[in-house]
């Protein structure tokens, strides 16, 4: 057994409050803007065109696009994977290791979920201010991956070998160009994958939304709806 000193594995707590924690980073990074501190996007386009250039605008919205395709690729592959995992087993407080699913997204990379969680840190952070940015891009990836580390021990422990040969054969967290393991068997529930990544779906809309304005209230109005959302969400998989 590794010495829990210097263990890297989340604990219980933090699994069961994942979405929480992940969503802290994100709060921490965009509150940084009470220091003053400038847009990340904004600090770039000056940084590329110049201070002074017509073009710094045109620029910082430019990246703020890229932002947001990254936001919504995010989604698009937690959704790809969401249709394969249930979204009640997605967002469960539990850990469930009792069976290992290799298909879908899940051909190409161990952890489609988390990669679009990290793909959507990249995202959301050229919102934030700089210092933001760096809490969030650098934060969020240490989450994951503690997380990560969790899961795949917990699996390893429930699955044996065929996880074993699972985890050699597939990237953890970078896809690889060409599916690593054979088509199964499973079917994706289209409905469930797009519909449990809501929030997902919402955070890209949000960001889409600030970039083509410049607004921030419609970025928190969005987000927060996000939110609403996803709490709605979690009190209808409890009932069910």
């Amino acid at each position: 057994m590794p010495n829990r000193a210097f263990d890297l594995r989340a604990t219980d707590f933090e699994f069961r409050a994942r979405f929480w924690i992940i969503g802290g980073c994100f709060w921490l990074g965009f509150t940084l803007y009470a220091t003053r501190d400038m847009n990340f996007a904004l600090a770039v386009a000056r940084w590329l065109a110049g201070a002074g250039s017509a073009h710094v605008s045109t620029y910082s919205r430019a990246i703020l696009g890229c932002g947001t395709a990254l936001a919504a690729t995010a989604a698009l592959i937690r959704s790809w994977a969401g249709a394969y995992l249930h979204s009640s087993v997605v967002y469960d407080v539990k850990l469930h290791s009792d069976r290992l699913t290799a298909d879908g997204p899940y051909r190409y990379v161990r952890n489609p979920l988390y990669l679009g969680t990290v793909l959507l840190a990249l995202g959301l952070g050229t919102m934030a201010c700089r210092l933001g940015f760096a809490v969030i891009v650098a934060g969020i990836p240490v989450i994951v991956y503690r997380l990560i580390l969790r899961e795949e021990a917990c699996l390893l422990a429930s699955q044996g070998e065929s996880y074993r040969e699972y985890f050699r054969a597939v990237p953890r967290l970078i896809p690889a160009l060409h599916p690593r393991v054979p088509v199964g068997e499973a079917r994706p529930d289209w409905v469930d994958g797009f519909t449990g990544e809501a929030f997902m779906w919402d955070m890209a809309l949000g960001m889409a939304a600030f970039t083509l304005t410049l607004r921030q209230a419609y970025w928190y109005v969005i987000a927060g709806a996000g939110f609403a959302a996803y709490a709605v969400q979690a009190v209808m998989r409890r009932v069910r």
